[in-house]
């Protein structure tokens, strides 16, 4: 499990310190190596909750060996990719396939949770968030690694042994029963009109003009027809009415995609900017990012076997807050030293943030919806990523220079805040883990058909 659902966060910050060594070697602007944050971001965020709910229907173990065997033949072809558009298409492959562990494991938590009695398991949430989130922050190190000792073709092709080492223990651990209230009745067309109108809007994001005003009319078409239907059948790909009913939850997946949009924007923008603005290569940007990583391991190793969530985002959204300011006082010729601080105190929020809304998701979430919730979660962190990846397009069309460095950074102190406010003023959420059994508390039970 652990494993398994390290494929989609390294794949995404490896990229990080990447961008500029590919955009060289096929001689494109930002503008256009910017597709393969966003194809990967695309079809994950479509991808996680449809593979959640063929999850929640068919069980973890068949989902899990097809995900990662597919991300095993999208790094084969990233490897071999000869131009920009085919290894975007190996990120879309890649962003798929990496869309399985994570709905899978968090099934498997949730019925080995059901059969041990243990209501409440913080200690294993913990180990699946240092490797979900905190992997987050070492993939710039280790991309940066990769890329010195081989070049950018490397860092596609580390899926390939990782993909191995998955369908391997997958195979020889992962139970093969379908849960208990599984249902074979899918709804098909609920995902095609959810697939729909969520790429119509992720298209936009990514390149918003005047022009593409038809983009967001066909996203909110597509978006009613599917409110429409999945409120007029019996086995819905997503239950409305439970969703609707469930604010906290609700609350929980804004404060993902704000959360991230400043996390994915602070690792793209100040990885460009410390290659194209500070001068050091994509190696040097890769070691600076280490103290991020250091800072965020030991926080969540602290912090993992507590259950309350209300304290660690009040305090990881205040240091987000605190990050984004600090890229103001950012020059091209920043001392080393400077950029070490501000990579340590970063590292603080990636290890609150993450554990704090994958335990509040364990608790708000409808059993029975576990993997489709957990992949939703994901869809609304790799919505922030998109933001994350437009906003680099906007600030830095001209390159990632200083000043647009400060222009982004003024835009997220505004995402932090509005993060701050939300975390403070959700009371709900000092009742996560207060209690024995607080995840029987906080979930709603199943609406009837």
């Amino acid at each position: 499990m652990v494993l398994g659902s390290i494929l989609n966060p390294i794949n995404s910050s490896m990229l990080a310190v990447a961008l500029v060594p590919i955009g060289r070697a096929f001689g494109v602007p930002p503008s256009q190596t910017a597709w393969l944050v966003s194809g990967l971001y695309l079809a994950t965020a479509v991808g996680q909750p449809v593979i959640g709910r063929l999850v929640d229907a068919f069980g973890p173990r068949r989902l899990y060996l097809l995900g990662t065997a597919l991300a095993g033949l999208a790094g084969l072809l990233g490897t071999l990719a000869p131009n920009l558009w085919v290894l975007v298409a190996s990120r879309v492959l890649l962003g798929f396939g990496t869309s399985a562990a994570f709905p899978a494991s968090m099934s498997l938590l949730r019925s080995e949770s059901e059969r041990s009695g243990r209501k409440n398991p913080s200690g294993v949430l913990a180990a699946l968030s240092i490797s979900n989130q905190v992997i987050a922050v070492v993939g710039p190190t280790l991309g940066g690694l990769l890329i010195g000792t081989g070049g950018w073709h490397l860092i596609f092709g580390i899926n390939v042994p990782l993909s191995l080492m998955c369908l391997v223990l997958g195979a020889l651990w992962l139970p093969r029963a379908t849960p208990p209230g599984g249902t074979t009745r899918i709804d098909v067309l609920g995902m095609l009109w959810f697939a729909g109108s969520l790429t119509a809007l992720m298209l936009f994001l990514m390149n918003p003009a005047l022009a593409h005003w038809y983009l967001p009319v066909l996203a909110l078409a597509a978006g009613a027809v599917f409110v429409r239907r999945e409120l007029g059948i019996a086995e819905p790909f997503i239950d409305l009415r439970v969703l609707g009913g469930n604010v906290p939850l609700l609350a929980t997946f804004i404060r993902q995609c704000l959360a991230y949009t400043t996390s994915y924007a602070f690792f793209y923008g100040f990885s460009q900017w410390l290659q194209e603005g500070r001068g050091l290569s994509a190696s040097q940007a890769g070691l600076l990012l280490l103290p991020l990583s250091v800072t965020a391991i030991g926080v969540t190793a602290l912090t993992g076997r507590r259950s309350g969530v209300r304290g660690k985002l009040v305090t990881g959204a205040l240091f987000q807050c605190l990050g984004c300011a600090a890229l103001l006082a950012l020059r091209d010729d920043s001392p080393i030293w400077l950029l070490v601080v501000l990579s340590a105190v970063v590292g603080i929020p990636h290890g609150l943030i993450g554990l704090a809304n994958q335990n509040a998701l364990y608790a708000q979430a409808d059993p029975d919806r576990m993997g489709s919730s957990a992949g939703l979660l994901r869809t609304f962190m790799y919505v922030g990523a998109l933001f994350a990846a437009a906003a680099s397009a906007v600030f830095f069309r001209d390159g990632a220079t200083s000043s647009g460095l400060h222009a982004m950074a003024w835009s997220l102190i505004g995402v932090a805040a509005v993060f701050l406010v939300l975390c403070a003023a959700d009371r709900s959420l000092a009742r996560v883990g207060t209690t024995p059994d607080d995840t029987a508390a906080a979930s709603p039970k199943r609406a009837a058909p």
